[in-house]
């Protein structure tokens, strides 16, 4: 992941100051909220956890290029696959109805389905048949550095995010891309090849197709698809954060989207209609949420107003829209004793009033906590 520099001493000062006053806070509006790691474990190999992922009951943590699989009903080690040694880190996973889609520091995505237990590679993508039917054209390569041209079906750098939506893939890289593939013949469709001025770290996608992505240049730029031109193009950038974005998430409807930073800073943005500079602008900045003490590197949205976020600080942050005020931290929990790489929603909806989370560090160490409450039965409050 690309950074840049965190913040100097007097921004620190603000920081716990806001900090402090946003605990009195919550205190003061009696929030009943209680948290425990339920369970710990590490990857077998015990490096860094680069990414985690859910899906049928099962947890996929990807460590390094090895990608481990646990059962969620007992925590236990059932498989563990990978390609090969030179794909380097697997930095996204994404699932649809019948296949595991990996995102790879090689330039690769690659493509496997479950048979039985375990795990088979069955393609990597742009596909062997993809690339062949399009170097027949010299209009398909593109300039990726001087003097080197590349498909421009091919990411040239490592492939940082993936997402699915609607049959549809997207796919962004360090390349300062992203690109959308279709997922039943693996076919890339379209590409925006400078969709960034520096790596594009991560990407959100919303039901209707707006696309958000996230770079190292500190901007969030909105795409949509153009229909008169058959491609997707540049709609709004937002700018608010000091430096490189490595995170993003979106709520449930896709009306707010969040977004952390390199300067330990969540930034919160919602859906408005206003026009900015002659350009439709539909989502503008709400606020910044303080609390982390270094940068944040992962969010996720648990539940309608509920989202969770993880920082080199080695904590997690449970936060909530509250009836006034706008978004607060209910907890704030801690144990990893490296910084906190990715995190995951363990169950999509609220039990029994109980929220679970998993979360991964650079350590190898995987955690799954339940976060309990008055304030999380009434999950989204009315404003």
């Amino acid at each position: 992941m690309h950074t840049n520099q965190t913040l100097p001493p007097q921004t620190t000062l603000a920081l716990e100051t806001l900090h402090r006053k946003q605990i009195s806070s919550l205190l003061s509006h009696e929030t009943f909220i209680k948290h425990q790691c339920i369970t710990t474990f590490k990857t077998l190999n015990s490096h860094i956890v680069t990414c985690l992922a859910v899906h049928n009951n099962l947890l996929y943590a990807a460590s390094t290029n090895i990608i481990n699989v646990f059962d969620l009903s007992n925590h236990t080690h059932i498989d563990s696959f990978n390609d090969n040694p030179t794909s380097g880190s697997v930095k996204s996973i994404a699932f649809n109805n019948t296949n595991i889609f990996t995102a790879h520091q090689d330039s690769k995505i690659r493509v496997w389905e479950i048979r039985l237990t375990h795990h088979h590679l069955v393609s990597t993508l742009p596909t062997l048949k993809d690339r062949l039917y399009r170097s027949l054209l010299p209009k398909n390569y593109v300039h990726v550095r001087r003097h080197k041209k590349k498909l421009w079906i091919e990411h040239c750098d490592t492939v940082s995010g993936l997402v699915m939506n609607k049959g549809l893939m997207y796919s962004v890289s360090w390349d300062k891309s992203f690109k959308i593939w279709n997922t039943s013949d693996y076919y890339c469709l379209e590409s925006v090849n400078k969709a960034h001025e520096d790596a594009v770290n991560a990407i959100a996608v919303s039901d209707n197709g707006v696309v958000y992505t996230a770079s190292a240049d500190g901007c969030i730029r909105v795409w949509e698809r153009n229909d008169s031109v058959k491609r997707h193009t540049l709609v709004s950038t937002l700018e608010k954060h000091k430096s490189t974005i490595n995170a993003l998430a979106l709520n449930g409807d896709g009306s707010v989207l969040f977004s952390g930073g390199s300067d330990r800073l969540i930034m919160v943005w919602e859906k408005k209609m206003m026009i900015k500079n002659g350009v439709k602008n539909n989502m503008g900045f709400v606020e910044a949420l303080w609390g982390h003490t270094e940068a944040v590197l992962c969010l996720i949205n648990v539940q309608d107003c509920l989202f969770a976020s993880g920082s080199s600080d080695r904590t997690v942050r449970i936060w909530q829209r509250g009836k006034e005020n706008g978004y607060q931290c209910l907890v704030v929990m801690e144990g990893h004793e490296k910084p906190v790489k990715s995190l995951v929603a363990v169950s999509a909806e609220v039990s029994n009033g109980v929220v679970s989370v998993c979360s991964g560090s650079i350590d190898g160490e995987i955690k799954i906590w339940d976060i309990s409450g008055s304030r999380i039965n009434n999950i989204c409050p009315q404003i």
